[in-house]
């Protein structure tokens, strides 16, 4: 037989023995009464529900009986208490309260005047009065402020709980009852200063109070705005004003948001004021408009888009707001407001906690706050010339974007759907305890009661998550086309019916979003998107998302661009577009690369197929030299006879790993030591290639076997292995002849193939050129191109100078005969790696080279400063450094002999030779300097050593180096800061004894 506790745990309740009990307490009118436990069942937590009654009963048993004979009250009532433990605390403890839930004007919703009117007599204050002043300033004024205020809660919830008032009209009422707790909370304070008619005091609303959509439990945003009261003599006091002003509203504050018996109500905030927390808490009209006019931020009008008077001096509120509204509309005119935007959305973004982000309705991706931000993106850019978009609250100015077609039909009624659901999911999870949260909780039993307060009663918890989750993703989904699908429609071929944003607002939109020239992206656009083909279908599906990361990307225009250029060469492939579909994260770093780097968008115009690549970290980790110079071998085997076509095809294997190098660094995948590694790696496999293809090539128009053994070593940047993408191949080029082969002949040779590794590298091609520099050889310019083991020996033993001892420092085996290059660096070792060191006369000779080097070589008009090679503390100095210990001490400290500046910098620091203190500044503007070098090269495309001057330029290379839009003149002090300091490490270090 199923005992009472059974039947009522099937019936819902989690606990059917305290239930039983619970039920039992209140008699046995209520334990038979069916219809009682109906409702109570039917509350979205029936325990919690019957708690709160039995509480309440306790306080006033005859509210069993108004229950038994008004069905509206017991569905309202016990609505209330299933969803809220906060407001049956708030019954139990005002047990009259629950009368107002009963009869025909439970139903009513009242007007604003009635709240203000009702709240202002609850602190002792005539409605009526110009200017209403509460009796006192005590707590139980406070307290009953409190109480008043939750009545009229109570009576809003139990509308909500019950389907009788909508969100819109909720969120407009919760507005309406802050604003009359402000208009009392003023009351409150004038009645601690006499004084107080002296001044006109008005309270501004900002954010969800001003646009009458507030929730629950929120923080109030709010402006003050103030002007003396004209005295009898006609004098004014404009200063004494203010500071009255002043404690009126911290008054008005204090009154709203100190704990008293019956708690706070919430705080009131005043941080969207001028200059925020560090401004003045009240202003003139005249102090705010000369703020707004000179040094307001983008922000600050965006917020101002939801300014509205809501207590205090009215008239003087209409004139604050209608003055700044002649400024809000005019903000996408103004200067870097497409930097404040960018600055604004990183802003958003920043605020998710980690461990919260699948969870915050308000803050996660796709979340409230990303589309209220759209929303008034879209205000901003558009409702300067259309007034029609000029609303305050969300759902109305999405309807007016739709209507004018700014925003396509369908996504925002999808969009008005998510957002609706899930503030009606905050206000939920809000009203539980009137707690200030924006996160949906974890527990079974919370999400069994936010389930069944939306109706859901099969399986409450999995049809809530199924449902939640799905608005988010399509409020992402939709979030991240927002701006771009009415882009599509303005240039396709609509039906006239059809609303469609016209040309002019999609210029005004590419124009905010960061594209500086609209109508050459508005024709990329079309180009792409145009037609009947499955090309076009899939790219008017792709372009919305995409056009976004270009307008995240340092140079939107170039990334979409290039993403035409990419799509014009490969679009027709099966693959491509297909790959960007499924993988987003190939799409996102394509997009990515393509609006940072001419230097990648080069590459990948000659090697479109590598985009396969872009989707996966692993696929763009470097590859292991020795594989590459297999590969590039086989190459060349397939070209017998046809040395063009052999470093033709080695030069293209040469591209598509430069632009696996360069994604990769622009990702943060590799550092820029790993970056000169895998660079200087790609050329050894080069030159060794194009070596193979020469020395085939001679042999075959001699028709002889090279009569010669031929090395090529690797100097200056390639033999330190911190090759950038601009940098040369330094080289020097050594021969043996093999016995019973005349010197003259061999040499002949060895010139032709030297001159023809040259040649083939310098070929006009698609492709980077690889060029070779042979100049740091003996006697430079002027010596020979190539020599023999002998003559370098006999030229070192004879006319060697320090120069050329500090340049063969770099020196290391490159490509062609190992055993002959090993031979030459032994032959060098002596004169690098002096046993003694090298001589003061030496070191004089060097220190002079080098200042020489400072005062000559710097390019005119270069700014010494921001030049990374040659300018002070730039890759000159620290290498200088570094090479001059070595001549000095590598002799009898193996460890010093590397051609590598950071690993001698950390030898010489583990050698004692160097604190570790000053290493660590070397190596830091080391570093920064060679990432500065290859990020010029990758957004430029070209080689520079200095930071451009140019302005756009300058914020392209930065956005490269990770700094944010606002981030350039960061990147240039932080570039000045750590170069001084290795300045003063070097002029100690090099220049003294």
């Amino acid at each position: 037989m199923q005992t009472t506790a059974g039947r009522l745990a099937r019936l819902g309740f989690a606990d059917g023995a305290r239930a039983e009990r619970l039920l039992d307490e209140l008699g046995p009118e209520a334990v038979g009464d069916i219809d009682l436990l109906t409702s109570l069942v039917a509350a979205a937590d029936p325990d919690l529900a019957l708690t709160s009654l039995n509480r309440l009963a306790e306080q006033d048993p005859s509210v069993l009986g108004a229950l038994r004979s008004d069905p509206g009250l017991r569905e309202r009532l016990l609505g209330v208490f299933g969803v809220s433990a906060a407001l049956g605390d708030h019954v139990v403890r005002h047990p009259d309260h629950w009368r107002a839930l009963g009869g025909v004007p439970a139903e009513e919703r009242p007007s604003k005047e009635e709240l203000r009117s009702e709240l202002l007599l609850a602190v002792g204050a005539e409605p009526d009065d110009s200017e209403p002043r509460s009796a006192d300033a005590s707590t139980a004024t406070l307290s009953a402020l409190r109480a008043a205020y939750r009545g009229r809660l109570l009576h809003l919830a139990a509308r909500d709980v019950t389907g009788v008032a909508s969100l819109s009209a909720v969120t407009a009422e919760l507005s309406d009852l802050a604003a009359a707790a402000l208009e009392a909370g003023l009351a409150i304070a004038r009645s601690e200063y006499p004084e107080a008619g002296s001044v006109r005091l008005a309270v501004i609303g900002m954010g969800k109070c001003g646009a009458r959509e507030l929730n629950y439990i929120s923080d109030v945003d709010v402006i003050f705005v103030a002007e003396p009261r004209e005295a009898a003599d006609g004098s004014l006091d404009e200063h004494e004003a203010i500071k009255l002003a002043t404690r009126l509203a911290q008054g008005m504050m204090r009154a709203c948001s100190t704990s008293t018996p019956e708690g706070a109500l919430w705080e009131v905030d005043a941080a969207l004021r001028p200059e925020g927390k560090a401004g003045p808490l009240v202003r003139t009209l005249a102090s705010h408009l000369a703020y707004y006019r000179r040094w307001a931020k983008t922000w600050e009008f965006q917020a101002l888009l939801k300014a509205r008077p809501v207590a205090g001096d009215a008239e003087l509120g209409q004139q604050y707001v209608a003055a700044m509204n002649e400024m809000v509309w005019q903000a996408a005119t103004r200067d870097k407001f497409v930097e404040d935007v960018q600055a604004m959305r990183r802003r958003v973004e920043a605020h998710v906690r980690g461990g919260e982000a699948d969870r915050q309705l308000k803050l996660g991706p796709g979340g409230l706050r990303d589309i209220e931000f759209a929303v008034q993106l879209l205000q901003l850019v558009h409702g300067r010339l259309d007034p029609l978009l000029r609303r305050r609250a969300t759902l109305p100015a999405l309807g007016a974007l739709s209507r004018g077609g700014y925003v396509g039909r369908d996504d925002a009624k999808a969009l008005a759907e998510a957002y609706t659901f899930l503030r009606q999911v905050e206000h939920l999870i809000q009203l539980h305890r009137l707690r200030r949260t924006h996160v949906v909780p974890e527990g079974n039993a919370d999400l069994r009661r936010l389930g069944r307060s939306l109706g859901m009663t099969a399986d409450p918890v999995g049809e809530f998550t199924t449902r939640w989750r799905r608005h988010a993703m399509e409020a992402r989904r939709l979030h991240e086309k927002l701006f771009y699908r009415p882009l599509l429609q303005a240039v396709a071929r609509l039906p006239e019916s059809e609303d469609r944003l016209s040309t002019s607002a999609a210029k005004a939109r590419l124009g905010a979003l960061g594209y500086t020239d609209p109508s050459g992206a508005l024709r990329h656009i079309s180009a792409l998107t145009t037609g009947v083909s499955r090309r076009a279908a899939i790219q008017r599906t792709l372009l919305p998302v995409m056009l976004g990361w270009f307008a995240d990307a340092p140079d939107p225009d170039a990334g979409l661009l290039g993403f035409r250029q990419v799509s014009d060469k490969l679009g027709s492939t099966p693959w491509y577009l297909r790959l960007l579909r499924d993988e987003t994260a190939v799409a996102s770093r394509l997009a990515r690369m393509l609006g940072t780097s001419r230097y990648v968008t080069g590459l990948l115009m000659n090697a479109p197929e590598a985009v396969a690549m872009f989707g996966s970290d692993s696929e763009l980790a470097p590859r292991p030299v020795e594989a590459v110079l297999s590969e590039a071998r086989t190459m060349v085997a397939r070209h017998p006879g046809d040395a063009e076509g052999a470093v033709a095809a080695v030069r293209a294997l040469r591209r598509r790993e430069l632009l696996r190098t360069a994604v990769a660094d622009l990702s943060g995948i590799i550092g820029i030591e790993e970056v000169g590694q895998t660079l200087s790696g790609l050329n050894d496999v080069t030159i060794q290639a194009a070596l193979d293809a020469a020395i085939d090539k001679v042999e075959m128009e001699r028709r002889t076997p090279l009569g010669t053994r031929f090395a090529v070593i690797a100097m200056g940047r390639l033999g330190g292995i911190e090759s950038s993408y601009g940098s040369d191949a330094d080289v020097m080029f050594v021969h043996s002849p093999l016995e019973g082969v005349p010197e003259r002949e061999a040499t002949e040779t060895a010139y032709e193939v030297a001159n023809e590794l040259r040649r083939l590298l310098a070929l006009p091609a698609p492709d980077p050129p690889l060029l070779i520099d042979p100049g740091l050889r003996p006697e430079g310019k002027a010596g020979p191109l190539v020599r023999t083991l002998a003559s370098y020996a006999a030229y070192y033993e004879r006319w060697s100078s320090p120069w050329e001892s500090q340049a063969l420092l770099r020196a290391r085996f490159s490509a062609g005969d190992a055993e002959l290059g090993v031979g030459l660096l032994h032959l060098a070792d002596p004169l690098r790696y002096p046993e003694r060191g090298i001589s003061d006369a030496a070191v004089l000779e060097i220190r002079k080279l080098k200042a020489r080097m400072e005062a000559e070589r710097l390019p005119r008009g270069t700014d010494p400063a921001l030049h990374t090679k040659l300018g002070p503390g730039g890759l000159s100095d620290v290498e200088w450094v570094a090479q001059l210990i070595q001549l000095r001490h590598a002799g009898t400290r193996p460890s010093l002999r590397t051609t590598r500046t950071l690993e001698a910098l950390s030898a010489a620091a583990a050698e004692g030779l160097l604190s570790e203190a000053d290493e660590a500044v070397l190596a830091e503007a080391w570093r920064f300097a060679s990432r500065i070098r290859d990020a010029i090269v990758a957004v430029r495309n070209r080689a520079s050593d200095a930071i451009p001057v140019d302005a756009r330029e300058r914020t392209l290379i930065a956005r490269a180096l990770g700094y944010p839009p606002d981030g350039t003149e960061d990147f240039v002090d932080d570039y000045r800061r750590v170069t001084r300091r290795a300045r003063r490490v070097v002029e100690r270090v090099f220049y003294e004894d």
